[in-house]
């Protein structure tokens, strides 16, 4: 086996494909990257049982085979070389019983050891089901809206996830840890099909990392147990949760008692000033009083002081004092184009609702409050 690539391009396919291999105690192949040369072409592919990644890349062949080299290594040698129109060589010498692979430009060369690829699992594929094209740019709005706010936990697999269902001419994506929510509608074809689909949280980096170098349509293939999503020759596998998303429209509040209009970055600066002062929770106190004109970020901190930080806003309704996690609420101002939002509140215990104040305010952010 041997085929030559350019450096550059060998360093943008090992990017990708690397992040996904990871260390396992039973199945060391895991940690690495399958090459496989064919005609002309080497497919890259790496797997942790979880979520797959295969690319395949047009280049010039000598010899048909298959290696699996560890991941890391690999990757760290390729990212040090000098890729000025370069062309990177990667050949297995049959004499070596395929047990090294040679990596070498016109000024560097490395021989890594490989690993048996025989227990290297296969990448499954999405061959029933619904399938449909949507813009890559529009699957990354709408997985970067909100995957910030599911749990980090696997105890609540449902939660530890970004849920995705149809709703009218809409494709909506939520994620919540039961402390916050976020919910992204992006609009898509009528013709679109889509039943409710979980796609566990921790995938969702290798999703979004793989759609962002995507330019142009991604076609999208569902079934009970996989999602993958393809352009050319680039594919990203990842398997669905077998689980039911809470129905988080019970607890959007139906009206508010107190709304806050006011400019996105005031509210940003507002409150990573006051957060110097918070407590071990990152706790901080929205006092709002309509009638003064009073609107305030305070923090106290018994081992190092207290702040408060007034923010020009536009005020109506109630006075109102609460106490929310300082980064529940600044995460998601990453998901807002807007230069303004709204805070509505509907009572001192109750949560507290974000929006863009915008014509298309397709984002709603949810965040709980905390009790002193």
């Amino acid at each position: 086996m041997k085929l030559e690539i350019q450096t550059k391009k060998l360093k943008e396919v090992v990017g990708l494909v690397e992040k996904t291999a990871n260390k396992h105690m039973t199945l060391p192949v895991l940690s690495c990257l399958l090459i496989e040369a064919g005609k002309n072409t080497a497919t890259f592919r790496s797997t942790n049982l979880d979520v797959g990644v295969e690319i395949v890349v047009s280049v010039k062949t000598v010899g048909e085979g298959v290696v699996a080299v560890p991941a890391r290594t690999f990757s760290t040698f390729i990212s040090q070389l000098p890729d000025q129109n370069q062309i990177t060589t990667l050949e297995v010498d049959p004499g070596s019983g395929a047990v090294n692979l040679n990596v070498s430009t016109t000024q560097s060369k490395g021989v890594i050891k490989v690993v048996p690829h025989d227990d290297f699992p296969a990448i499954p594929t999405v061959s029933d089901g619904q399938e449909f094209e949507l813009p890559s740019a529009t699957l990354v709005k709408g997985l970067k809206s909100v995957w910030y706010s599911s749990s980090v936990s696997s105890i609540k697999p449902e939660l530890s996830s970004v849920y995705l269902y149809k709703d009218g001419e809409y494709i909506t994506f939520v994620a919540t840890d039961s402390f916050r929510l976020a919910e992204k509608k992006v609009k898509v074809p009528n013709s679109i099909k889509l039943n409710e689909i979980l796609i566990p949280f921790k995938n969702i980096a290798d999703i979004i990392r793989l759609l962002e170098t995507i330019r142009g349509n991604v076609l999208v293939k569902v079934n009970k147990n996989l999602i993958s999503f393809s352009e050319g020759q680039t594919t990203i596998v990842s398997r669905v949760i077998d689980g039911v998303f809470p129905d988080y429209h019970q607890i959007i509040p139906k009206g508010f008692v107190t709304e806050v209009v006011a400019l996105k970055q005031d509210i940003i600066d507002s409150l990573k000033l006051s957060n110097i002062f918070s407590d071990k929770f990152n706790q901080v106190r929205l006092v709002i009083d309509p009638k003064k004109k009073v609107c305030e970020v305070q923090t106290k901190n018994s081992d190092i002081g207290e702040n408060k930080t007034s923010i020009s806003a536009a005020l109506s309704g109630e006075s109102i004092e609460v106490n929310f996690n300082y980064k529940y609420i600044i995460d998601c101002f990453q998901s807002i184009e807007a230069d303004s939002v709204s805070l509505q509140l509907s009572g001192p215990n109750k949560p507290m609702v974000i929006r863009p104040v915008s014509s298309d305010s397709t984002f709603m952010y949810i965040v709980m409050p905390m009790n002193r």
